[in-house]
């Protein structure tokens, strides 16, 4: 799949770097910064369950980069280029900690101390960005939610007698991969040749899950939709209506019952849950320029405003960071995911206090 609807952007730098957290585990990050103009405003990524952010998420990096932004990205402890055991999440606070830790410390620079900051997170990511939300309700200028994982569809959850069985045991063998599922790869996304590139990236997690890491997500999950009402930033949630992954009445609800004033859904007909990465190329440039469009309406500069970040600490692993540059009207190599596959057909129901 060849992205060349990125031709139109500004050029764009490429840098990766290591960083250590609390628990003295490596964590790879990166960032997709414009090359000729400061950022109008930072976007912090939030992948999703077994994903990552360097390839899987390269479109979405870019492409916002591209339009002037400047944007990051953390693969979680266990995910991606990050160590750790792959795909356990022991406990899904730690995860949200991480990601706080790191932001915030982009954030505190001189340089980015007055932009505003924006959250987007998809599926499992979506999770996130609202637990640090949660965390600090006033921090974040907003959010971009794609098929946030607010619930888990039925169709992916184990019974309740299988739950019943799996909890008994967790603390006994947290780490063992017996839980029942159906592959995500094939219920996610719907064009059959990203399908099978993204089968074939070695950086996502593709076997099943582990039984602490699915118990996190039921839990997480269940606790986020019993507590849609807290939701206070703006947002923009999008969502496909054939989504099996993800349930997209959750999203509906967190619409309806978000005491956000400025919020937004786009539901798209016959999409599946992977929005970003498994849609046809003819979805992606009237989404992305939803998306771009949302965030230019909020972006701006925040005059003496400073951040409440204490005790930020990130221990740089990789002192040189390791640095691309895409020149304007370049096109971005084949990868496993496109960049903002949402749908032509998408209903939006923008809310706003005016």
């Amino acid at each position: 799949m060849s992205l060349g609807w990125l031709s139109f952007l500004m050029e764009v730098e490429y840098q990766e770097e290591f960083i250590r957290n609390s628990r003295g585990v490596q964590l790879f990050t990166c960032r997709w910064l414009p090359s000729s103009s400061s950022p109008k405003a930072l976007v912090f990524l939030c992948h999703g369950y077994g994903m990552e952010c360097s390839e899987f998420m390269k479109a979405v990096g870019t492409g916002l980069a591209g339009a002037g932004y400047a944007v990051y990205g953390m693969d979680y402890e266990g995910h991606g280029k990050s160590d750790g055991r792959r795909c356990y999440i022991r406990k899904f606070g730690n995860v949200v900690a991480d990601c706080d830790r790191f932001f915030k410390s982009i954030c505190v620079k001189e340089d980015y101390i007055n932009k505003s900051r924006f959250l987007y997170g998809e599926s499992m990511g979506g999770a996130v960005a609202l637990l640090l939300h949660k965390r600090d309700p006033t921090f974040w200028d907003g959010a971009v939610l794609v098929a946030p994982m607010c619930k888990i569809s039925e169709e992916m959850k184990p019974s309740p007698l299988v739950v019943n069985i799996l909890t008994q045991v967790e603390d006994i063998i947290p780490t063992w991969k017996i839980v029942p599922t159906k592959q995500i790869v094939d219920t996610a996304f719907r064009d059959p040749v990203k399908r099978e590139e993204i089968r074939h990236n070695k950086l996502i997690y593709q076997d099943k899950p582990r039984l602490k890491t699915a118990l996190e997500l039921l839990r997480t999950s269940m606790e986020l939709e019993d507590s849609l009402s807290k939701v206070s930033l703006p947002f923009l949630v999008l969502h496909g209506e054939a989504d099996t992954v993800t349930d997209p009445e959750v999203s509906r609800a967190l619409y309806e019952r978000a005491s956000s004033v400025d919020k937004t859904i786009t539901l798209y007909a016959g999409m599946w849950h992977g929005l970003t990465s498994g849609e046809p190329d003819d979805n992606v440039e009237k989404v992305f320029s939803d998306v771009i469009t949302w965030l230019d309406h909020r972006a701006h500069e925040r005059p003496g405003r400073s951040p409440s970040i204490r005790n930020i600490t990130c221990v740089d692993a990789s002192p040189s960071p390791k640095v691309k540059r895409w020149p304007s009207g370049a096109t971005a190599e084949r990868r496993p995911s496109g960049g903002f596959c949402f749908g032509w057909k998408g209903r939006t129901e923008p809310h706003s206090a005016l």
